[in-house]
């Protein structure tokens, strides 16, 4: 072993030792070992910040904003409201969320696919009053089991990719990770399950925002072509109740027409009273076919990109105190419609935006996502934290799908490469109205991309120095004189117990080489090694730190540390023994 290699080890196990600490970010963590490492002149300061422009990089970051681009217009709510039925049996529920979560995984990001269906999943539970955790934990791992099915689905896929092209010239296809990551998936899910579930400990979930919101009164408009048209009041209960909302009154020609109007004739133009949390409002509105109130005077401002519902209260010092949104004219000044009005719980006749507000009372606002903390300022309010809600454009949604199929038949066909696909894909959303400025940035996960940005350079130098070359031998000697496929058992089996502990990001950049390594030396196929690598580092099934998906579900999930092993070890078996013979039928040796 050379004084370099030895250099790199030490660098690159310090490295290892902060990103399991976990006390200092791992972005911050990886940024400075590339630094230690240019200076120490392991690495060129021209080569130091490459990895940047590198396109696995360009790819997940974009993969981030198409996730969010689809998820604004519609098109993934479209497929989930089907789905969701509190009468179900638990194997049965689990079964048809864990489904649709591996599809939804496979063409966008896991964590945007887990973000949608962990609401749906939670308010299910609740109405059929179990436990959220025997069903929040197989619904975070069926959602990174999908991930393993297209080259999108997870960013362990794409890095593989890229580095099979660097390496050897040629990455890996759209679909080429498909045959075993369906079989994978699909041998998961049916675990999960039918096995799985019952061996969480049933545990509430921890408290949520929503617990402690209040209810808001709020108008929403009949547009032209609503479903709502002909039907009576009371015909609007059921698709009400199943989305948390109460209908309170009906608005007609500028008066609220007397009691609940239960037995009234909707029609166009009318105005319907609700009462709910802001995400159950939009929902509703959304599958009732109405518009937020405001919106047939001011179609730039309610219409545009990147709409957002905030909740801010009221302190006595606002401008708004003892005026109405009227008065202060916030829809014609700023373009920002007061949409409801929380009072301590209690109900008012008048309508919203003619009523007198009062301090301590809590507004729900709505209008275009970069300008409501100058509007805020405004007022005078004090929006809370973490109480956003995105509106989705569901109108939208065919023209979303379209451009995202057209995107990857386009990659796919082999016209342009699939960061350029993408990368059109994107411009096409922000002129659909799809994504704003602000929110195209905040959409990609720049700690990952720094992150990975700083260990290609550094994995690059590593493999370069002969380092993974005798990690490489190590393995093959300690396992000398076994048959390939238990040496490539050994290497999956090295990379998922490092990837239950490490970003699976860094662990596929890290094993990558290795796997590749162990082929040469075996004089055998680096695409099984390769494969194997991109399964295994997929794969965290053990703790809630291996992937981002485990760690979301935690607080909701009510889940501890050591819960996850009790399902999660099981299943990593399983998808070892599954991947392995079905890695070396499609990829042989």
């Amino acid at each position: 072993m050379t004084g370099d290699q030895i250099l790199l080890f030490a660098l690159f196990g310090v490295l290892f030792a902060f990103l399991v600490w976990g006390r200092v970010r791992y972005d911050l963590v990886a940024f400075t070992a590339l630094l230690i490492a240019v200076f120490a002149g392991h690495v060129e300061p021209d080569a130091a910040f490459a990895g940047f422009g590198h396109p696995a990089v360009v790819i997940i970051a974009l993969v981030l904003i198409v996730s969010r681009g689809l998820v604004n217009s519609g098109a993934v709510e479209l497929i989930a409201r089907f789905v969701v039925a509190p009468d179900r049996p638990v194997p049965v529920h689990i079964s048809v969320m864990a489904v649709v979560g591996a599809a939804l995984s496979a063409v966008i990001n896991n964590v945007a696919a887990l973000a949608l269906l962990m609401t749906l999943d939670m308010d299910v539970a609740r109405k059929a009053k179990r436990a959220v955790s025997m069903t929040l934990m197989p619904l975070s791992f069926a959602t990174i089991l999908g991930g393993m099915i297209t080259l999108i689905g997870t960013p362990p896929n794409i890095v593989i990719a890229q580095y099979r092209q660097d390496a050897l010239g040629a990455p890996f296809s759209m679909f080429d990770f498909a045959p075993v990551g369906l079989v994978v998936a699909s041998v998961g899910i049916v675990f999960v399950a039918l096995i799985g579930w019952r061996l969480i400990p049933g545990r509430e979930g921890g408290p949520s925002l929503e617990d402690d919101a209040g209810l808001y009164l709020a108008e929403a408009r009949v547009r032209d072509g609503s479903r709502a048209i002909g039907q009576m009041v009371r015909d609007l209960y059921p698709e009400a109740a199943d989305k948390d909302v109460q209908i309170i009154g009906l608005v007609r020609n500028h008066k609220r027409l007397p009691g609940f109007s239960r037995t009234e004739e909707i029609r166009k133009g009318d105005f319907l009273v609700l009462e709910g949390d802001p995400k159950s409002i939009e929902a509703f509105m959304g599958a009732a076919e109405l518009d937020f109130s405001g919106s047939e005077k001011h179609q730039g401002g309610l219409r545009g990109a990147n709409l957002t519902l905030i909740e801010a209260i009221v302190p006595d010092t606002a401008r708004i105190v003892n005026r109405s949104a009227m008065d202060v004219r916030l829809l014609y000044r700023h373009g920002v419609t007061l949409l409801g009005v929380s009072r301590g719980g209690r109900r008012f006749r008048d309508r919203v935006r003619k009523l007198a507000i009062r301090p301590g009372d809590v507004l729900l606002l709505l209008g275009p996502d970069d300008r409501m903390e100058q509007v805020a300022q405004w007022l005078g309010v004090y929006p809370l934290a973490d109480r956003k809600t995105a509106v989705i454009q569901r109108r939208k949604a065919a023209a979303a799908i379209a451009a995202f199929g057209i995107a990857i038949a386009l990659a796919v066909l082999g016209v342009t490469s699939l960061a350029v696909a993408l990368g059109a894909c994107v411009v096409a959303y922000v002129a659909l109205g799809l994504l704003g400025g602000e929110e195209f940035y905040a959409t990609i996960e720049w700690k990952v991309i720094v992150l990975l940005a700083s260990l290609i350079p550094l994995s690059a130098t590593l493999e370069a120095s002969g380092g993974t070359e005798l990690i490489a031998n190590a393995i093959v000697d300690g396992t000398d004189g076994w048959p390939a496929w238990a040496i490539l058992l050994v290497l999956m089996v090295v990379t998922m117990t490092m990837s239950d502990f490490l970003n699976n990001v860094a662990t596929a950049l890290i094993a990558a080489p290795i796997g590749v390594s162990v082929a040469q030396s075996l004089g055998a196929s680096p695409d099984p090694f390769l494969m194997g690598v991109a399964v295994a580092a997929s794969c965290a099934f053990l703790t809630p730190i291996g992937h981002k998906n485990n760690t979301i579900i935690m607080g909701p999930g009510g889940y501890q540390f050591g819960d996850y092993w009790r399902m999660g070890l099981a299943l990593e078996v399983i998808v070892i023994a599954v991947s392995v013979p079905m890695i070396l039928w499609v990829w042989p040796l």
